[in-house]
């Protein structure tokens, strides 16, 4: 079953809502490309991703992710969840989430956001 698309909410988008960790470094009709970067220890505010992706992992660490009600959706330190330094991931829309760096190293991650499809 395809993954719904998250209500738009533009003051939660990871931009706008998170800028110290997000950054644009390319916005057009097709696609927007993002930079983002969270040090060890460090939360990423409350944010949603309204397009699906490609997430390039420059640096990797573990992270847990969890929904806008604290519960935890994924926690990297379990087996099978952890991302790799040179790995690229492909992500659906995901609703609203913290992203906290639980790991010792720095995390930077490319997005590559498609606009105006449903894709899973």
């Amino acid at each position: 079953m395809p993954t719904p698309t998250p209500q738009r909410i533009d003051h939660l988008d990871a931009v706008i809502a998170a800028p110290e960790h997000h950054r644009v470094l390319l916005d057009n009709l097709s696609v927007r490309v993002l930079e983002a970067r969270i040090g060890p220890g460090e939360t990423v505010r409350l944010h949603t991703h309204q397009w699906a992706a490609v997430h390039y992992f420059l640096e990797a660490g573990d992270v847990v992710r969890r929904d806008e009600a604290g519960a935890v959706q994924v926690d990297s330190r379990v087996a099978g969840a952890r991302v790799h330094a040179g790995q690229a991931v492909w992500s659906p829309p995901l609703g609203a989430h913290t992203l906290e760096n639980v790991g010792a190293t720095p995390i930077h991650v490319i997005s590559v956001e498609i606009k105006g499809g449903s894709f899973s």
